[in-house]
């Protein structure tokens, strides 16, 4: 029988919390819920007819790698919600936090044994109410992950559809079948795990005797739900209501894609691991059942109120196929994969964008733009090495170029209409740690094969608060996974009121967001004629210029400069000069509409077509970042 090693033993008197600041005040759990009540930006009416998350700018926390309150190591939710006050000034509109139910954390919390509980590793169920509560305080709404694809081999059902052996009603709730070949010994058909080697593991009945299989597209520990089954529909209802109950503002779907097989499980026909990206069409992914059940989950989330909300992770074939999980009675959102894995290029990245908004006001939805999270490479390292890698790279590249073009892509899709989603430490610039020892890696896939690389641990190194401290202000007792030696200058403390770090350039261009709610407003974007390898756009009131090459380029200033990905480190651009950046000029704010100008490599800039407001005469002028 299968049976995965008991967690490990949790801390009983956590260590203060250091150098964090002081947690809100504690609250008693919620009995009703409390719908949202948004920032006076959101309540001014702009934007409400549509739904506050189409322009929405939302921030995952992987909580074992974002704040640790309690010394052991990984990070948890108390030291998440010190931390909010760091997020509210960021300027992002929501927070999705990966899994922290109870969990053996066989893949990083996306192998569920309750949904209904916080891992102890994590807090407790009044944590999360503090935290939720902490976060509608400061005006910042919470969305948190749902895992409804699979759940953990801990979970109560499947313990007991092992202990019950063949025949038992809960193997129906999964997929269990019996083998092929002699006494049932091959998988009982072709199709091979996400992470690597075979998508069947076999059980063993209680007896002793060798017995079925089941099925886990992911690791072994997570065995996939059968769909078909009626209690599993009526259990995820109650989750979801559980956490509306909660007051949780929506929910990210794993592996969206995923819950509905094809009748009779048929053979794909050949061989080798699957990409998520690859276009193949499998009996395993992207199936029309899985529509039904999201028509009914929009339904549930409509009866609260607040405007809760879903995002599908939904790794299809082509954008179009993405569309369709966000027809106007399902999901709300979809992220864009497609954009994820577009080249540092010109036209690839037009075509995509193109593509991406057709398809989405096809069905009326926004789109949903996304450049890093927690299972692919960051765009500061895929985009550090030629035109950028694929989603996983072993290559660091040259980490210089791969910042200059994570700016610039930072700026090109929170320019462009629709949602945006950051994971946490790319407002640092943070590049994927590539030479973690074998020894430290935890991600399943690196220990299954090379189904996805097994890279992902190198994305998910505990991000860096302080200059001091043996884990960079994570916590006091180290991180779970070692930090390298460029961690501290690159932290939060290091980068607060520097005007060229990659933090004030994500708050400078999110109070912007802010202030201008048209930038994230919208449906479509007008193509401006511009220079060979330049992307340019209008949107209300605004121009956007992308450099994608890597050389300076001329062109004549669309209006007056806004902001800049390039650092303003030479002269001051508020005295009437261009200020430099890498020898090359930037647009300085003095800058007048229709004059030459010279955009840098690998450099977006953001223009109004508005006139500057006269100063007072005790107003300093705000340096561009």
């Amino acid at each position: 029988m299968i049976e995965p090693p008991a967690a490990s033993a949790r801390d009983a008197a956590p260590p203060a919390l250091p150098e964090l600041p002081a947690p809100l005040a504690p609250s008693e759990p919620r009995t009703p819920t409390e719908p949202f009540a948004p920032r006076a930006a959101e309540a001014d009416g702009s934007g409400a007819r549509h739904g506050w998350w189409r322009g929405a700018v939302i921030y995952q926390v992987y909580p074992r790698s974002f704040a640790d309150g309690n010394g052991d190591g990984m990070g948890d939710l108390p030291g998440a919600r010190a931390r909010l006050p760091y997020l509210r000034d960021l300027g992002v509109d929501a927070v999705w936090f990966s899994p922290f139910y109870a969990s053996p954390q066989a893949d990083a919390g996306y192998d569920v044994a309750d949904y209904r509980a916080v891992d102890p590793a994590f807090g407790t169920l009044h944590d999360a109410d503090a935290l939720i509560r902490d976060a509608h305080a400061l005006g910042l709404r919470v969305i948190v992950d749902l895992v409804p694809n699979h759940s953990s081999v801990r979970h109560e059902w499947f313990r007991r559809a092992l202990a019950e052996g063949p025949g038992s009603p809960l193997r129906e709730r999964y997929h269990f079948r019996p083998g092929r070949g002699t006494d049932g010994a091959q998988p009982p058909n072709d199709w091979e795990s996400v992470f690597g080697g075979p998508a069947w593991t076999r059980t063993t009945d209680p007896d002793g005797t060798p017995g079925d299989w089941y099925l886990h597209l992911f690791a072994p520990q997570q065995p996939d739900f059968d769909w078909e089954h009626p209690a599993v529909a009526e259990e995820f209802r109650s989750v979801l209501r559980f956490w509306l109950d909660m007051g949780v503002d929506g929910f990210r779907v794993d592996v969206a894609h995923g819950l509905v097989k094809a009748r009779g499980l048929p053979d794909i026909g050949g061989s080798g691991h699957l990409r998520l990206l690859s276009g193949e069409v499998v009996p395993f992914f992207d199936q029309e059942g899985v529509h039904e059940i999201y028509r009914d989950w929009r339904a549930l989330l409509d009866s609260y109120a607040g405007e809760r909300i879903a995002v599908a992770e939904a790794w299809t074939p082509t954008v179009e196929r993405t569309a369709h999980y966000v027809r106007d009675d399902e999901l709300h959102q979809a992220f864009n994969f497609q954009y994820l894995e577009t080249p540092w290029d010109h036209a690839a990245l037009r075509a995509v964008i193109d593509r991406s908004l057709d398809a989405m006001n096809e069905v009326g939805a926004p789109a949903t733009w996304v450049l890093s999270n927690h299972d692919v490479s960051r765009h500061a390292t895929r985009f550090a090495s030629g035109p950028g890698a694929g989603p996983q790279t072993r290559d660091p590249g040259d980490r210089a170029l791969g910042l200059r073009r994570a700016r610039a892509a930072t700026l090109l899709m929170l320019a462009l209409p629709g949602s945006s989603y950051l994971y946490q430490g790319e407002e640092l610039g943070l590049p994927d740690v590539t030479d973690l020892p074998d020894e430290v890696r935890q991600d399943p896939s690196y220990f299954r094969g090379d189904g996805q690389d097994g890279l992902r641990d190198g994305c998910r190194v505990p991000i860096p608060w302080t200059r001091e401290g043996g884990s960079c202000g994570f916590g006091a007792g180290g991180s779970w996974l070692p930090q390298p030696a460029s961690w501290p200058e690159l932290s939060v403390e290091a980068q607060t009121g520097d005007p060229g770090s990659t933090l004030e350039m994500y708050r400078a261009a999110l109070a912007v967001r802010r202030d201008h709610p048209g930038l994230g407003a919208g449906d479509g974007v007008e193509w401006l004629g511009a220079p060979e390898g330049v992307l340019a756009f209008a949107r209300p009131g605004f121009v956007c210029t992308a450099n994608t090459t890597a050389r300076p380029v001329r062109l004549a200033a669309p209006g007056r400069p806004l902001l800049s990905s390039a650092p303003q480190d030479g002269a001051d651009a508020t005295s009437g000069g261009h200020a430099t950046s890498g020898g090359h000029a930037t647009p300085g704010e003095n800058v007048t509409p229709g004059e030459p100008v010279v955009l840098p490599p690998d450099t977006t800039v953001w223009w109004s077509l508005t006139p500057a407001r006269p100063r007072a005469a005790t107003e300093q002028p705000r340096k561009p970042h």
